[in-house]
């Protein structure tokens, strides 16, 4: 692997005698796009307040490209950051915004006019260059942040939650297009959320974060298919986290010694139908009777609460109309494959 372009070593922040940020390393490649994602209180805005300069770190050091930027001014870092609120000034126009770094930093009228015709081509704002961030809407806005970071040319983008106040479909329309701007400029990004959706389908690699570390990173299909502890496993989805006597009596014995395993919802199969196979094409699965204790409809995925042998599951199944036929208190039938079931770590381990 070629050297890291953003280099953290052992970044540490506390506040008020309660530590945020507990020797943090973290090594990013240029172009790469690496999602910080844990829930509220974790540390990852402030690592990214850290990175831009915002928020001072008791210690550590930070390397992008090899120059060691903390200390530094934010604007001497190098850095462009779109923050949760947007920002943006009120009695500045859409063109006015953007152009504004450019000429905090010196930019000559006509270099300044050419960027920011780019930036709006960029972000498809053209027809909006002339409007007040008050007549805009809210996707219309963030693009309106984003391009006025990208305005200066920056090495690293930071992204902090920016999507995080947008309705559900603007937000996913808007991803897509952040992703495609970040790939089409090569941009090194560091993308902070607490949703799971917006960074198993946007980042090249995600560090879950809790308690001030990064307790796993990897890719998106690493990280949804193979975490390693219980609050991995419990954040990055619908997991089914057993105690080692639940997978026993699931399972029968010969899983393992872990104290704790993941089982993931839709690798659990509902029999429905008499002339369905019994197994995954496993000869050491297993069939489970149970009840459905509760149904809940999550768009083109019916999500099923069956107790079986004592153990209450979470089951996910296409939404394909005969799914919904299954009734809340009918009996149903689980087909159960050992080789899903994922033997976890201790935490801190």
């Amino acid at each position: 692997m070629n050297a890291s372009y953003l280099e953290l070593q052992g970044i540490r922040k506390t506040f008020g005698g309660s530590t945020v940020l507990d020797n943090v390393d973290l090594s990013i490649q240029e172009g790469e796009f690496v999602t910080l994602l844990g829930p509220s209180g974790c540390g990852k805005s402030t690592l990214l307040r850290c990175i831009a300069g915002l928020t001072e770190p008791d210690g550590g050091r930070m390397l992008l490209g090899r120059k060691d930027i903390a200390g530094l001014p934010p604007r001497s870092r190098e850095v462009g950051m779109v923050f949760q609120s947007y920002a943006l000034f009120p009695n500045l126009t859409v063109y006015g915004n953007i152009e504004y770094g450019l000429k905090m930093r010196g930019a000559d009228k006509a270099e300044r006019h050419a960027r920011c015709e780019e930036l709006l081509a960029l972000v498809d704002l053209q027809e909006k260059r002339d409007a007040y961030p008050a007549r805009l809407s809210g996707g219309q806005q963030q693009r309106v942040a984003l391009a006025r970071s990208l305005a200066v040319r920056p090495k690293v983008l930071l992204l902090d939650e920016p999507l995080s106040a947008l309705d559900a479909k603007i937000r996913k329309s808007l991803r897509t297009e952040i992703r495609e701007i970040q790939r089409k400029l090569n941009m090194t990004t560091i993308f902070v959320t607490h949703d799971q959706e917006e960074a198993l389908t946007m980042s090249d690699r995600i560090c879950i974060m809790n308690n001030g570390h990064i307790v796993q990173e990897g890719t998106p299909e690493t990280l949804y298919s193979r975490p390693r502890t219980e609050f991995v496993a419990r954040f990055m989805g619908s997991y089914n986290v057993l105690t080692c006597n639940e997978a026993v009596r699931l399972f029968g014995d010969g899983i393992g010694r872990a104290e704790s395993y993941a089982l993931r919802p839709e690798s659990v199969r509902l029999l429905t139908g008499h002339g369905e196979r019994d197994f995954f094409g496993s000869d050491s699965a297993r069939v489970a009777e149970g009840t459905i204790d509760s149904i809940t409809v999550l768009g083109n995925v019916v999500r099923y609460f069956v107790s079986a042998n004592g153990v209450r599951l979470t089951v996910d199944r296409l939404n394909d109309g005969s799914a919904l036929r299954m009734e809340t208190g009918g009996g149903v039938r689980l087909a159960l494959d050992p080789s899903q079931l994922l033997q976890l770590e201790k935490e801190g381990a």
